[in-house]
């Protein structure tokens, strides 16, 4: 059955929404006032004949983007029509050069921000984060593409319940994964939350009707309580000649939602359900001293629990936030959260970026909002990291509460919780962070992994000689430092690939065969690697010896490789008693294609590949890989023969590992140099750690470094052996005893 639709009806609706819109728009005069009437029109005629799936007229959706845009956000003029024309490019005949020649360069650059990010998260993870990607681009050319994409997803969330199920489940998610936390990020506290409410309200309706239902029973004796608390702040900031205003806020349903969860607890016993909130009428000079003031004033008639005081006014948060946030006893015996703060700090919070940018071009100097937009940007120039890594890099630090940390001469830095010393450096530049050393925390060394707290003043000691190294990316938690590193280590494997390149290319001209595609190819699949520059970079390290090039014949400058004859090994005793509780095909592959397995080597006897293995799986630690020859191994075979798994090793990825040798030889000036610079500089091995003893003219040194597997380790030992000086190295296993070479 058709619906009749009263247009008429419709029209005057239109223009009733319209009229709304230009009461709330901040227009500077007639001017603005002709180019809000000119978008409107243009928006107007080009959605005319589409409606969205609840029904009514499609312009509806621009007219309350718009609304949101100047109301809650607070942006202007061209704000206003960038909302108003957001997806007449996307989704009518209207083009970027029309945009241009009616309403200027700026609106067109805003426009054409707002359709490059449409179908945010749509497809494939990657394609997701991908576009996610450019949608932040838009930070570095203006911000207001990113302030307008918030209000079009929230006027979504507001008219979700016309869309399927499966609609509003995956808007709702995307929703709480990255919008409410963007909004966050940008100050935007009141739309962030109700992002958050109208998320939950429809990936757990149950939940949000419960939590609605028994904030609304509870809303008067709330109110109650309220009224009778603030009573006396009120006599006592009239008394010291304040001009306030003092609000009762209820926590968000979301909020509440999350502390229940949190803390494991009913509706019933979240005690911090509503915060009270002090906003001041003063001037700028006098804020802090007057914010002081009025919390004297509160603490003069509850008693503040010392444990809950929050300044953000003496150090404002990353977006702008400033506020003094006390916990004080009420005579009922409940904590009741206050916050104070004046009127130009209540509406940054309130409306966040636009207030924050409205008060910096009155004269306030910058703030933290745009060091972390600087941040963002700086993240976004390492346009190599894989999209995945780096939308969880950005995530981590959308979410992350923040610590203060000082430097020696005093100047304050912002940090996600849980940042390093190295963070620290990444902050303070890049090329601090690449050469950083090591650190002192109020003037103590600290390793470079030692996570900062609030207060803390850090010294970074750098050298010229430093390099990022891989295992850096394990305790470094800023996004930042994380792109920097993996960019360096990027451009180091390259430098060392073409060491190999040239090695390769000197070893082929002996051999007489030419340097052809053709050639690299078939180089590639005889030593198994995935790409040249794997395998230029494992020539570099060692890992492929081009020394043993054997079973190949050349033909016209063409390599050609014989098909090697399968060896048959001997059956082992190992095996034997593998096999008596396994099947011949159950055998475990160790390497990365095997991660969803949950194994681990064990630290008995420090297992590399190369080495004859099994693995032995235990009660509670999943499956710990062994060498055949460890001291435990007996025992483990010899009683719990039916636990044990068959184990080899995969060959295509060069992983590194950690093995210990001990050296013994006649002691002399420049030996622990010819050591290390033999491992470092000639066969290009990192050194985890390195001691050495001398008595009487004879040295025992021990050595921890990665190596790849058997074969990489025999070899360093070789080469190591033609030290002047060294008697003795022995691979060390990790009872204390030592196996000879």
């Amino acid at each position: 059955m058709e619906i009749k639709v009263d247009t008429e009806q419709e029209k005057r609706d239109i223009l009733r929404a319209y009229r709304g819109l230009l009461r709330v728009t901040k227009t500077k005069g007639k001017k603005d006032r002709e180019l809000v009437r000119k978008a409107f029109d243009l928006a107007l005629t080009a959605h005319k004949d589409m409606r969205r799936k609840s029904g009514e007229p499609y312009i509806y959706h621009p007219l309350a983007v718009a609304r949101i845009v100047a109301e809650e956000i607070g942006l202007g003029t061209t704000s206003v029509i960038g909302a108003l024309l957001h997806d007449t490019v996307e989704d009518t005949y209207i083009t970027l050069e029309d945009i241009e020649h009616l309403f200027g360069s700026q609106v067109r650059k805003i426009i054409d921000g707002l359709t490059k990010i449409e179908g945010v998260f749509d497809h494939t993870t990657s394609i997701q984060a991908e576009n996610f990607r450019k949608m932040l681009l838009t930070l570095s050319d203006d911000i207001r593409v990113i302030l307008i994409k918030l209000a079009d997803r929230l006027h979504n969330m507001r008219t979700l319940e016309s869309m399927r199920r499966d609609k509003q489940l995956k808007i709702a998610s995307e929703t709480k994964f990255m919008y409410a936390p963007l909004a966050h990020r940008l100050g935007l506290y009141a739309i962030k939350s109700e992002l958050e409410d109208l998320a939950l309200k429809y990936t757990e309706p149950e939940v949000y009707d419960e939590i609605n239902s028994k904030l609304k029973k509870t809303q008067a004796v709330r109110t109650r309580f309220i009224n009778r608390f603030i009573i006396p702040i009120k006599r006592g900031l009239e008394a010291s000649g304040f001009k306030f205003e003092i609000k009762g806020r209820t926590k968000s349903i979301y909020s509440i939602y999350n502390k229940m969860q949190e803390k494991k607890v009913s509706f019933e016993e979240v005690y911090d359900l509503f915060a009270i909130r002090v906003i001041i009428d003063t001037a700028l000079e006098n804020e802090k001293a007057d914010c002081w003031r009025a919390y004297s004033v509160v603490t003069d008639y509850y008693k503040p629990n010392p444990d809950r005081l929050r300044d953000w006014i003496s150090t404002p948060k990353a977006n702008g936030y400033e506020s003094l946030h006390t916990t004080v006893m009420s005579p009922t015996g409940k904590w009741v959260e206050v916050q104070i703060r004046t009127r130009r700090m209540d509406e940054i919070s309130e409306k966040g970026f636009a207030a924050h940018w409205k008060y910096k071009e009155g004269g306030q100097q910058e703030s933290g909002l745009d060091a972390w937009l600087t941040r963002i940007r700086e993240m976004l120039e390492n346009t190599n990291s894989d999209t995945l890594d780096f939308i969880d890099d950005f995530k981590l630090n959308l979410f992350a509460d923040e610590i203060f940390v000082f430097t020696p001469k005093g100047d304050l830095f912002s940090l996600p919780m849980g940042a390093t010393a190295l963070d620290f450096a990444f902050e303070i530049h890049s090329q601090v962070g690449s050469s950083c050393l090591g650190a002192k925390v109020n003037n103590k060394l600290v390793p470079l992994s030692h996570e900062l707290r609030s207060g803390d003043q850090v010294e970074i000691i750098t050298s010229q000689k430093q390099k990022p190294k891989a295992d850096w990316l394990n305790f470094v938690v800023t996004g930042k430092a994380k792109s920097k590193i993996k960019a360096a280590l990027k451009e180091e494997r390259k430098k060392i690939a073409e060491m190999g390149r040239e090695m390769l290319e000197r070893k082929l001209r002996n051999i007489k065969v030419d340097y052809l595609s053709i050639n690299i190819t078939e180089l590639e699949k005889h030593f198994k690697v995935d790409s040249a520059l794997e395998m230029y970079y494992q020539i570099a390290k060692g890992k492929i010896d081009l020394k043993k090039l054997r079973n190949y014949r050349v033909e016209n400058g063409l390599i050609k490789f014989e098909e090697k004859k399968s060896e048959q090994k001997s059956a082992e005793t190992l095996e034997n008693l593998v096999q008596e509780g396994r099947t011949p095909n159950e055998t475990l592959t160790i390497g990365d294609d095997m991660k969803q397995v949950d194994y681990s080597l064990a630290k008995c006897c420090n297992p590399i590949p190369g080495d004859d293995v099994f693995g032995f799986v235990t009660v509670n630690e999943g499956i710990k890989i062994h060498r055949v020859n460890c001291p435990n191994a007996v025992q483990l075979l010899g009683n719990y023969a039916y636990r044990a798994i068959k184990a080899r090793w995969a060959s295509q990825k060069a992983n590194e590992f950690l093995a210990t040798i001990r050296f013994s030889g006649i002691d002399d000036v420049g030996l622990v140099h010819s050591i290390t610079s033999a491992i470092s500089n000639e066969l290009r091995v990192n050194m985890k750690s390195i001691s050495f003893e001398s008595n009487d003219g004879v040295f025992e040194g021990l050595i921890s470094l990665y190596v790849y597997d058997t074969d990489h380790l025999h070899q360093l030992i070789r080469k190591l052996k033609r030290v002047q000086g060294v008697r003795g190295i022995q691979r060390v296993e990790a009872d204390g005893g030592f196996a000879a070479e």
